[in-house]
């Protein structure tokens, strides 16, 4: 009985109370640090919450300050690009501009060198270096200056163009902004120097060609003035010619005329020559036919040397007549070639305002 009742198997009451203890305490250890793990766990969901918050705030703030820049740079490239557009489309109508000008002098330029081609015809004393050709000289110079001179704009004109094309200005940065200031500075000056060049060119060409037109009307009618002298001289030339020639159909005459006479006087003489005996003596009669041989064949000679001179006065004549047909020519050639060929060659063709 008593041996029962000290069972080993059995746990003593305290132990029982022990473990009990035991559960309780552990269970309320365990209790404990979960309601710290909780407490902490809240915490630090509410610490990260805020965190969050605060960092996602911040965050937003940024982008939002970023989205603002980034619609600022972005408006500002816009009316860069906007602006530049503008200035493209310019430039394209001031590039027009000269390609018209430069097209415009081509064919004054021809027509000023045929004019001094066509003036190389000219012949005689009227192959002059003339005020025409000098001004001619000055306006080929002047168009050749001006085609240069516009050429190399159009070619700066082309450059600037490509620097401004909207392709340039894709990224959007502070840089391009920058660069797209410049060269809308760069192209607002270039267009100030065609401008410049186009109203220079505008003035200066049409007062060439005017100083060449008023040079060639100066010269057209000096030289018509000088055809009209000339058509003068040769008319008088002509009467005098005419009066010459019937001076020497007179002289003819009076030659012809005193051939009779001075045959009659010598048959005369001859015939009293054969008179015979004491009859052969030198009396008046004899003497007067001598005399009027002598004054009738003076008075031929005379006759003849005033044809002869009559003669040598309508073969000056002539040539003189020869030489003024010519010049006349010559001066109908000059009118020709300055009134017929250049100037209203040059009158089809006016200077044109770009």
């Amino acid at each position: 009985m008593a041996r029962l009742l000290q069972d080993p198997s059995k746990l003593h009451p305290s132990e029982w109370h022990t473990a009990n203890r035991m559960q309780r305490v552990t269970t309320e250890s365990q209790k404990s640090r979960s309601e710290c793990t909780v407490a902490e766990s809240c915490r630090l969901v509410e610490e990260i919450e805020k965190t969050t918050q605060k960092t996602q705030s911040y965050v937003n703030k940024k982008l939002e300050q970023r989205r603002e820049e980034i619609k600022f740079w972005k408006q500002e490239l816009d009316n860069k690009l906007e602006q530049l557009l503008h200035e493209t489309e310019t430039l394209l109508t001031f590039k027009k501009r000269l390609e018209r000008a430069l097209e415009g002098c081509k064919e004054p330029l021809v027509i000023a060198q045929k004019c001094l081609l066509y003036r190389q015809r000219r012949v005689g004393i009227d192959l002059v270096h003339d005020g025409v050709e000098q001004e001619l000289v000055k306006e080929v110079e002047v168009l050749q200056g001006v085609i240069v001179l516009l050429g190399r704009t159009l070619e700066q004109t082309n450059e600037q163009i490509s620097f401004v094309s909207p392709e340039d200005w894709i990224d959007f940065s502070n840089v391009n902004v920058e660069k797209a200031d410049k060269q809308r500075n760069a192209s607002l000056a270039l267009k100030a120097v065609i401008d410049g060049i186009l109203l220079q060119t505008a003035n200066d060409m049409p007062r060439q060609c005017e100083m060449v037109n008023t040079a060639f009307r100066n010269r057209v009618k000096e030289v018509k003035d000088a055809k009209h002298k000339l058509e003068m001289l040769l008319a008088m030339v002509m009467d005098e010619i005419a009066a010459q020639e019937k001076n020497i159909a007179a002289l003819k005459k009076a030659i012809a005329d005193k051939e009779g006479p001075v045959k009659v006087a010598q048959t005369r003489l001859e015939a009293r020559n054969h008179r015979p005996n004491v009859e052969l003596c030198f009396d008046t009669v004899h003497s007067s036919l001598m005399s009027e041989v002598k004054e009738i064949t003076k008075n031929i000679q005379r006759l003849k040397d005033a044809l002869a001179q009559a003669q040598t006065e309508l073969k000056a004549l002539s040539h003189r007549q020869l030489s003024l047909e010519e010049e006349i020519k010559v001066k109908e050639n000059t009118l020709y070639i300055d009134e017929t060929l250049c100037m209203q060659m040059r009158e089809s063709v006016g200077i044109n305002n770009y």
